[in-house]
C-alpha cells in the first residue's frame, strides 16, 4: 500500500495534504526556500498528458479550483493556493525535434538546459530562459524572456501550437487556425491561464556559432555617467547582443566586495570574429581608467552561462522579486535605485536591467512591451529572522521607481504586493479580453485566476 491517499483513477500519482510526505512534496513545488504558507487540499504529480486529462476531471467533480505548476521560479509561489488542487506538471518532460522542418514538440517539464542540449545535437537553439533549471511551462505561458530575445523576440513568439486540457477535461489543438483566441491567451496569460497545457511546439533557430560577452563594472557612484554611455551606443549595436545593467555586489554570487554597475554586452553570433565585431563598441568605457572590472571578448557557451545563473541563484537561498516596465530612460531609473542597492540588509540583492527585453514587436497576443525600458530588483538573502528586512527592502526599491512606471511583467512580478500587479501587466484591451475568455473557456473558475493580496492567507515559512 503506498503511503499517498489513493484518489480514483490517479492512484499513487495524488498525495492529500493530512498524508505522509505532503510537506516535502509541497515545499518542492517552489524552488524558493522562502515558501508560501499555502496548502492545497491534493496534489497531483502527472506522469502523462492522460493524467491531466484525469485529474482536471476529478477536481471539477469534486469542486476543486485547480492551479497549475511546471517547474520555474515563481518568485511569489503562485502555483500554491489554499485548497483545491494542484497539478504538478513537472514530469511531463518529453522533447521530440524535428530538424527538417525545424521545430520541436516539448512538454511542460522540459527545463532550459535539457531543451538547449537536445537542441545542440541537431545545431539548433531556442530563447530559452537565462536560468537553465526553469521549466518551458510557466516560462512560455507568461511571455519568455530568454537568451537573445532582443534578436528572437519573447519565446512565446516563437510557440506555434499548444496542447492544452480545458475546464471540461477535454484535451484542444490551438493555433493560429484552431481555437485561436485560446492560443492568443496562452502567450502569454502567465499563471492566470484557464487551461493546463501539456505540449508546446516551437520554431527553433540556428544554434549561434559562438557566444561571446564584455562587461565593464564601475562604482555605484559613476551610475549615471555609465548608464548614459551604454544607453547612447545601445541604439547602434546588432540586435544579437543582449545588453544589460545590474546593480549589486560586482562579484555576484558572494557576499562581500564593492558594490557597483555592471554593462555586460553578450554576442551570439555566427563566429567567433562576427561576435568580437558585434561588441567592438563596447570595448571603449569612459570610466577605464577607474572601473572595478572589465572583461573583454570573453568566449563562453549556453553551458557556461547556465553556470553562471545557477552560481548566482542557488536553490538554498531565500528569494523576492518584483518588475517594472517604464518609458523613463535607464540613468533616471537606476540613479533612483542605486543608493537603495547600496543600502541594502544582503549583500546578494540586486538589480537587473536589460535593454529591449522582448526584441523586435510580438504579434497579436497576450504579452506585451509595456515601457521603452525594464528593470527588475531582486531579494536575496538567506537567513528567515532577516525576511522582513529584505521584503521591506524590495517595497522600498519599487516604492522609488513605481511613479515612472508603465506596467509590469507578469512572470516576475509580485502578485502578493498589490491586487493591481496583474492587471498592470497587460493592456487595458488585452485585459478585458482575457476576463472574456476566461469567462468564454472557464465560466465556472475551475482554474485559479492571478494571485492577489485577497487570495494569500497566512505568511511565509
Amino acid at each position: 500500500m503506498s503511503r499517498y491517499t489513493q484518489i480514483h483513477g490517479l492512484g499513487e500519482l495524488s498525495v492529500r495534504r493530512n498524508d505522509a510526505g505532503y510537506e516535502d512534496i509541497r515545499r518542492a513545488v517552489v524552488w524558493n526556500s522562502f515558501a508560501p504558507a499555502r496548502f492545497p487540499d491534493v496534489i497531483v504529480r502527472a506522469a502523462s498528458a492522460g493524467d491531466v486529462r484525469e485529474a482536471v476531471r476529478l477536481a471539477r467533480s469534486q469542486g476543486l479550483q485547480i492551479a497549475i505548476r511546471s517547474g520555474g521560479h515563481s518568485w511569489c509561489g503562485s502555483p500554491l493556493r489554499d485548497g483545491g488542487m494542484l497539478i504538478d506538471l513537472s514530469g511531463l518532460r518529453g522533447c521530440a525535434v524535428d530538424p527538417a522542418l525545424g521545430t520541436a514538440t516539448v512538454q511542460p517539464g522540459v527545463t532550459g538546459v535539457q531543451l538547449t542540449s537536445e537542441l545542440g545535437r541537431h545545431g539548433l537553439a531556442f530563447p530559452t530562459g537565462h536560468c537553465g533549471s526553469v521549466a518551458v511551462g510557466g516560462y512560455l505561458l507568461s511571455g519568455g524572456l530568454g537568451w537573445n530575445s532582443g534578436a528572437r523576440g519573447p519565446a512565446c513568439a516563437s510557440v506555434e501550437q499548444i496542447e492544452a486540457v480545458t475546464a471540461d477535461g477535454e484535451p484542444v489543438t490551438c493555433s493560429e487556425s484552431e481555437h485561436r483566441d485560446l492560443f492568443w491567451a496562452a502567450r502569454g496569460a502567465g499563471p492566470g491561464f484557464f487551461a493546463a497545457v501539456t505540449a508546446f511546439r516551437l520554431r527553433l533557430y540556428p544554434r549561434p556559432g559562438a557566444i561571446t560577452s564584455t562587461s565593464w563594472a564601475c562604482s555605484l557612484a559613476n551610475v549615471t555617467e555609465v548608464t548614459h554611455w551604454a544607453t547612447e551606443l545601445a541604439a547602434g549595436l546588432s540586435p544579437n547582443v543582449e545588453l544589460s545593467f545590474s546593480l549589486g555586489t560586482v562579484d555576484p554570487g558572494t557576499e562581500s566586495g564593492p558594490k557597483g554597475v555592471t554593462v555586460t554586452g553578450t554576442a551570439f553570433a555566427a563566429s567567433r570574429q562576427e561576435a568580437t565585431e558585434f561588441l567592438r563598441p563596447l570595448r571603449d568605457c569612459p570610466l577605464r581608467q577607474s572601473s572595478l572590472s572589465r572583461r573583454l571578448d570573453e568566449p563562453t557557451t549556453f553551458e557556461a552561462l547556465y553556470d553562471s545563473s545557477a552560481a548566482l541563484w542557488p536553490p538554498q537561498l531565500r528569494y523576492a522579486a518584483d518588475t517594472l516596465w517604464s518609458d523613463a530612460d535607464f540613468p533616471t531609473l537606476l540613479s533612483e535605485l542605486a543608493d537603495v542597492v547600496d543600502s541594502a540588509p544582503s549583500n546578494r540583492s540586486l538589480v537587473l536591467a536589460p535593454f529591449s527585453p522582448a526584441g523586435r514587436p510580438p504579434p497579436d497576443m497576450a504579452f506585451s512591451v509595456l515601457g521603452e525600458s525594464y528593470v527588475v530588483p531582486y531579494a536575496v538573502w538567506d537567513d528567515p529572522r532577516q525576511d522582513a528586512a529584505n521584503i521591506g527592502w524590495l517595497r522600498e526599491a519599487m516604492h522609488r521607481v513605481e511613479p515612472f512606471g508603465t506596467g509590469h511583467y507578469i512572470a516576475e512580478a509580485d502578485l502578493t504586493a498589490a491586487s493591481s500587479r496583474a492587471r498592470r501587466s497587460f493592456t487595458e484591451d488585452d485585459w478585458q479580453r482575457l476576463r472574456n475568455l476566461r469567462t468564454r473557456y472557464d465560466p465556472d473558475g475551475v482554474f485559479c485566476s492571478y494571485l492577489s493580496p485577497a487570495d494569500v492567507r497566512g505568511d511565509r515559512g
